[in-house]
């Protein structure tokens, strides 16, 4: 019996442990929120900082807190924009750089929880438009950011390939079958992003991934927590 005991207490220690780690099916190293905050103390740059806070005068339009998504249902309780603090940083330099031209940010997703990409997956039509579960998302990584580029007298977007989220082949960052104006467009979002250490990909002229990604873990910490 004095040995029982102390057994116990240990499966129950380790079975509450287990219940902390978020699950995922491909079994993927994705920290919940006790080691994401251990890793923020480890290094700063690991803080997911809230854009909205940190960059003057962005503007957030955060879709998938709206039922106006390819999954025509809410996945975020809340309509907020999280990344890793160098991300924001070049964030904020982009916005800077944007006003005296008239032009400001608008951002569309940024972090994402790894639940929401799973979910993703499991709904899109055409899984080429979403992150395959098997590796994770940049965006899971706090490295991902989706936007545009807004007038700021007007307050509307200036003209580009698609809308936001669109599968057409039109949302090719390469694709040239457009008018000029949306060329030349498409041409100054990505230059500035580019210049401030984001790459766009193939396939989505609005998603930028920020460069050394590889450094920060994957997440599944929902906005509430943040």
């Amino acid at each position: 019996m004095k040995n029982f005991l102390p057994l116990l207490i240990i499966v129950i220690f380790l079975n509450a442990r287990a219940q902390q780690k978020p699950s995922n099916p491909q079994g993927l190293k994705i920290d919940g929120f006790a080691a994401y905050m251990d890793s923020c103390k480890a290094n700063t740059d690991n803080k997911l900082l809230e854009i909205k806070k940190f960059v003057p005068g962005v503007v957030l339009d955060i879709k998938y807190a709206t039922t106006d998504n390819f999954m025509k249902r809410v996945m975020y309780k809340q309509a907020r924009a999280f990344a890793r603090k160098p991300l924001v940083m070049q964030l904020k330099k982009i916005q800077a750089a944007l006003k005296p031209k008239g032009y400001g940010l608008k951002i569309f997703d940024a972090y994402r929880p790894y639940s929401v990409t799973l979910a993703f997956y499991e709904g899109a039509s055409d899984k080429a438009f979403v992150a395959n579960p098997a590796k994770g998302s940049k965006h899971n990584r706090g490295c991902a950011v989706d936007l545009t580029i807004i007038d700021l007298k007007t307050g509307l977007e200036i003209a580009m390939p698609t809308p936001y989220d669109s599968f057409a082949r039109e949302a090719a960052s390469e694709y040239a079958q457009l008018p000029a104006a949306v060329l030349e467009n498409r041409k100054m979002l990505i230059d500035i992003m580019h210049k401030h250490g984001f790459r766009v990909i193939p396939n989505e002229w609005w998603h930028f991934d920020f460069k050394g990604w590889q450094r920060y873990d994957l997440l599944d910490i929902p906005f509430e927590k943040l």
